[in-house]
């Protein structure tokens, strides 16, 4: 094929010119001040402590805590309770649905 007589480098469509865009800036990288992310304090479980409520069917004041407005279980990532409570949680709300103690959906 012919050439069509073009002296420009593989950049001559780029604003900066011919030749690479990246050339043309400075060798120093640009002061970039690294933010923290912001600290979490670490979430700990409602029944960790000794005095705490034991998980219990017929307690319903204690499972409307973990139970949403829509009727639905609350994750345990929200509620901070281990991964054994929050089955102990699950069973226990599902005996109350049961029972008819609490409801399945809120309408």
């Amino acid at each position: 094929m012919a050439d069509t007589g073009s002296t420009e480098g593989a950049g001559a469509g780029h604003p900066s010119g011919g030749g690479g865009y990246r050339s043309s800036r400075p060798s120093e990288p640009p002061n970039i001040t690294i933010r923290r992310p912001f600290f979490r304090r670490r979430k700990t479980s409602p029944f960790a402590s000794e005095d705490s409520p034991k998980i219990d069917y017929k307690d319903l004041k204690l499972l409307q805590r973990f139970v949403s407005e829509r009727g639905k279980i609350v994750p345990r990532r929200i509620t901070a309770v281990t991964a054994k409570e929050q089955r102990a949680l699950a069973q226990a709300i599902r005996r109350a649905r049961l029972l008819a103690l609490l409801p399945f959906t809120v309408s």
